[in-house]
């Protein structure tokens, strides 16, 4: 019965019906093969609505309407101008530049496509029209997009903890340190990849002092913004829930200020907001109905049964595991991965003795490595896209970054509490 159910949703996904759509037809099916009809009719009655009810569900809605309200700001440009003043002199100034704008705009919006198609159209023409090899420019602009998923607040963090029922605002603020990592990870790459061909990353123009000055009171608010959402979180002000409104409060606050928002687009923002929530909410609706019947079937236990009785370190079977997720990551969307393995995974990570704050981190770093590898590698097309650039060409741009990011993800795995340390210190 469960390898059923497994091949119908499988064969669905392959013809290209919605993740939500796939995983509740199959999780139909399943059910009626191993409950029949009236547990089938049980678990329809009262599934769906208990997993959309959730108070925390409410964050998404909150923080996409505030990634698009910041969008219709246009602060992307002023935060790579911002960054390529202070930084541009460096090797690979340039660059860094678009690692650190790709980090301010990540804390800011929470998607990753949306960060790799504004920083497409910002800093990959920039850094192209000051000398830099576009192979470099694009693979730059392709990880530096990936922040968003990492960097609170963070989307897929949000849904992993729906999911995996593991406290949000933990998740939330477990990300700030990688997130920090992961930025300086991509800057470091750049700059060695600058010095060892400075041909290939000339040095960005010398900027006066004053309009540097300038340029950080323009993106203060914006800095601001940064530290509010997530320094309410921590210091226990408020939940991750009211965090997002004040966060979607505070960029519509900066909208008005920059007079870029008027009825149109703010009428734009919300339908966006509610077209990416709805598809959310299907699919954690769709993903309880198959879950119940994975339950049904008992190949949770079963898994986790054969893992606790394996003859190897738990460190192996976690080696295994995230390995997992980055090859998943190479031909599957990251929503879909975490609906399809969560249910499965996370009572074995907690057999295991995993921190469940920890491990949900280290599958969206993961999630990041899925999101620049063909053959999907989602954030390199939407580059190549954006910027009118070959995807062959940002593929090789963003591969010295998978060797960069296989190594944070050796670091994470043999230091936890750069991840709990901040999560265990909140309010």
């Amino acid at each position: 019965m469960t390898w059923i159910g497994l091949a119908l949703l499988f064969l669905l996904l392959l013809t290209g019906i919605p993740v939500a759509f796939a995983l509740g037809l199959s999780g139909v099916v399943g059910l009626y093969l191993v409950a029949g009809l009236d547990g089938l009719l049980g678990v329809l009655q009262s599934t769906p609505i208990s997993a959309v009810a959730s108070y925390e569900l409410i964050t998404i809605p909150m923080f996409l309407f505030m990634a698009q309200l910041v969008m219709v700001s246009g602060v992307g440009d002023d935060l790579f101008r911002a960054a390529a003043a202070w930084v541009g002199r460096f090797p690979g100034g340039l660059g860094v530049a678009t690692a650190l704008a790709g980090a301010g705009f990540g804390a800011i919006c929470g998607t990753s496509t949306a960060a790799a198609a504004t920083l497409s159209t910002t800093s990959l023409p920039a850094m192209i029209r000051h000398g830099y090899e576009p192979q470099l420019a694009a693979g730059v602009v392709a990880i530096s997009g990936t922040l968003a998923m990492l960097i609170p607040p963070s989307v897929i963090l949000i849904i992993y903890g729906l999911l995996a029922d593991v406290n949000v605002g933990a998740l939330l603020i477990g990300g700030v340190i990688p997130g920090l990592i992961v930025t300086i990870a991509i800057a470091l790459t750049v700059v060695l990849l600058a010095v060892r061909h400075p041909e290939r990353a000339p040095r960005g123009p010398r900027i006066p002092r004053g309009e540097k000055i300038a340029l950080l009171r323009v993106v203060g608010p914006v800095i601001v913004l940064m530290m509010m959402v997530t320094g309410v979180i921590y210091t226990g002000v408020a939940t991750p829930t009211e965090a997002s409104a004040v966060g979607a409060a505070g960029a519509c606050a900066i909208a008005l200020w920059r007079r870029r928002l008027d009825r149109a687009s703010l009428m734009r923002a919300a339908r966006e907001a509610v077209h990416a929530t709805c598809m959310i909410a299907a699919i954690v609706m769709c993903a309880s109905i198959f879950g119940f019947y994975f339950t049904l079937t008992g190949l949770t236990q079963d898994v986790v049964t054969w893992v606790a009785n394996l003859e190897v370190s738990r460190w192996v079977v976690m080696t295994l595991l995230l390995g997992l997720y980055i090859v998943l990551g190479c031909f599957l969307d990251q929503i879909a991965i975490l609906v399809l393995t969560i249910p499965v995974v996370t009572p074995v990570v907690a057999a295991l003795g995993f921190d469940p704050v920890w491990f949900g981190v280290m599958v969206v770093l993961t999630a990041e490595v899925g999101m620049i590898t063909p053959p999907l590698g989602l954030n390199c097309f939407v580059v190549a896209r954006a910027a009118g650039r070959p995807v062959g060409e940002v593929f090789a741009g963003v591969f010295p970054h998978f060797w960069a990011h296989l190594l944070v993800i050796g670091l994470l795995m043999a230091f936890p509490a750069l991840i709990t340390w901040l999560p265990s210190r909140m309010s």
